[in-house]
């Protein structure tokens, strides 16, 4: 008699078939698919009874840390690459039909600081006025990928200040600093003053920071300030535009920079910026054009 398959290469396979009765045809592609990589995972590390209750655990932990400011999950998400690799299939998923004479401005992560509501501010407007950090203009356009401008297109800005720290991390405030959103003009142009972003660690006193010093990685990210930029009948995109000699360029804790989101930071003498502003101080300026695929039709 053949001696009867071991329950290490069953119990797969029994798991699986208990999700007969789904009726969510992509729920029940996703939870198969899950099911199946945990079990070979956990086959192929041999994991132990109490591997497995330390990283029970440390999923507590991770919830346990989580409140309204802070999302630890996220930073999990963030710091094993999973947030840019989703990041970079949604992007692939909605402009796969678009065709232009250049690409689309490439998505990054949004990252645990993204404060909705901001509130709406004209062009030129300083929203580093009231947080540390050296002044910076900051040009541009937004097109789309044919080189159009995009009248009206929305900016949704935020950043940390000149030190990295950001509003939502100030213990007993709920002010919104550096955070603005604008609307470019009839010509796609916007202008906007904020400060010139610093590099910072993750924060390191939850479980995921216990994490990265395990592993050894060095915490920090360099240099930017994010945007989400959106038009009517274009793909949004959630993007960075990094420091281009900012420290940890080349080793960005959250695998966040791409080649084409680096912009050089030029500083300026004190005197007329180029948006007419009078500068008692010395500032810098960065210049970026964002494109927008189209998005896709019914």
């Amino acid at each position: 008699m053949a001696e009867a398959p071991h329950a290490t290469q069953t119990l797969t396979d029994e798991v699986i078939a208990r999700l007969d009765g789904c009726t969510d045809a992509r729920f029940k592609e996703v939870m198969t698919s899950l099911v199946r990589h945990v079990h070979d995972f956990v086959r192929s590390v041999d994991l132990t009874g109490e591997e497995w209750m330390n990283t029970i655990q440390f999923l507590t932990a991770t919830g346990q840390a989580c409140n309204d400011k802070r999302q630890e999950f996220i930073l999990l998400s963030d710091t094993l690459g999973v947030s840019m690799l989703v990041v970079a299939l949604a992007q692939a998923r909605a402009s796969a039909d678009a065709s232009g004479a250049t690409p689309a401005t490439e998505a990054t992560v949004q990252g645990p600081y993204y404060w909705a509501g901001a509130p709406e501010r004209p062009l030129g407007y300083d929203i580093g006025e009231s947080v540390p950090g050296e002044p910076t203009l900051y040009t541009g356009r937004v097109t789309d990928t044919e080189g159009r401008p995009l009248a009206d297109a929305r900016l949704d800005v935020w950043s940390g200040d000149g030190d990295g720290v950001y509003d939502m991390q100030v213990e007993g405030s709920d002010q919104m600093l550096a955070r603005g959103v604008f609307r470019t003009d009839a010509q796609g142009r916007f202008w906007l003053w904020s400060i010139r972003p610093s590099f910072y660690p993750i924060p390191m006193d939850g479980p995921v920071g216990a994490m990265i010093e395990r592993m050894g990685r060095d915490p920090n990210r360099p240099g930017h300030i994010h945007m989400i930029v959106s038009a009517d009948g274009h793909v949004p995109v959630t993007t960075h535009l990094f420091v281009a000699d900012s420290p940890y360029i080349e080793s960005d804790i959250v695998f966040g920079v791409r080649e084409s989101l680096i912009v050089p930071f030029e500083q300026h003498p004190p005197g007329t910026a180029a948006d007419g502003r009078e500068m008692d101080q010395p500032y810098w300026s960065a210049h970026y054009d964002f494109r927008l695929a189209p998005a896709r039709t019914a």
